[in-house]
């Protein structure tokens, strides 16, 4: 797993993909600290190597990055550690639109295309 505070390029990611589920990256945003981390066989992982790293949870999202797709959807908002009633989140995927644009922001920041 790697913490994402500069750029990682597309390639890189790329590579990570093929490592670990062929066409997917996963990754944690803290939407807070405008850092990600990648290469995490599951969200919870990266989310703990965030936490341990001074991130509140509240401020961290779970998304799937496929480095092989070209438009917007490479970009998937689907992850178990979203299911958040407390925070209003109720599903997999991140309902509140404002913290959908702030990950996609924090991520074209951070990879380079």
């Amino acid at each position: 797993m790697k913490i994402i505070k500069d750029k990682i390029s597309i390639a890189e990611l790329k590579k990570m993909a093929e490592e670990m589920f062929g066409d997917l990256v996963k990754a944690v945003v803290d939407v807070e600290k405008g850092i990600l981390v990648v290469g995490g066989e599951l969200h919870s992982d990266e989310e703990a190597l965030l936490i341990e790293n001074g991130s509140n949870q509240q401020t961290l999202w779970g998304i799937n990055l496929y480095p092989e797709i070209k438009d917007e959807s490479w970009i998937e908002f689907d992850a178990l550690i979203n299911l958040r009633p407390s925070q209003g989140n109720r599903s997999r995927g991140i309902d509140n639109p404002e913290i959908r644009e702030k990950i996609i922001e924090i991520v074209n920041n951070l990879i380079k295309q």
